[in-house]
């Protein structure tokens, strides 16, 4: 579907999509979807940019991101829709899913003994 098909969802709209796709820490601001995460220092910093990258890049749908020492800002929105979209919902979760994933308990994979990247506060 071309993006210029896809419903862009109004203010209202978008807030109860957050809800209904578990993106509990995800907020809507200056028409944007975003998102801080907050890290352990630059190197992990650095690795989470690049797994928003490739999400991002095999997704073929670009995020905006701001990055500093210990946190990066992801900004979501369908430019060519003019507003934000399924597309923008289905990345973030993804994003969500991969950037906050640790091994379960028990499992052959220990995880990692560092804070690593947190969930932490939304803004």
């Amino acid at each position: 579907m071309p993006d210029d098909k896809l419903k862009v969802y109004s203010e209202d709209e978008v807030r109860a999509k957050i809800a209904e796709h578990g993106l509990g820490k995800w907020y809507l601001e200056d028409g944007w979807l975003r998102r801080k995460y907050n890290t352990d220092g630059w190197p992990t910093t650095l690795m989470l940019v690049n797994a928003v990258g490739y999400l991002c890049e095999a997704a073929w749908h670009h995020a905006d991101l701001a990055v500093t020492w210990g946190k990066v800002w992801v900004k979501l929105k369908s430019h060519s829709a003019g507003g934000i979209t399924d597309k923008d919902f289905a990345l973030a979760r993804r994003i969500e899913d991969v950037s906050l994933w640790r091994p379960p308990a028990g499992g052959a994979l220990t995880g990692t003994p560092n804070k690593f990247v947190r969930s932490g506060d939304p803004r």
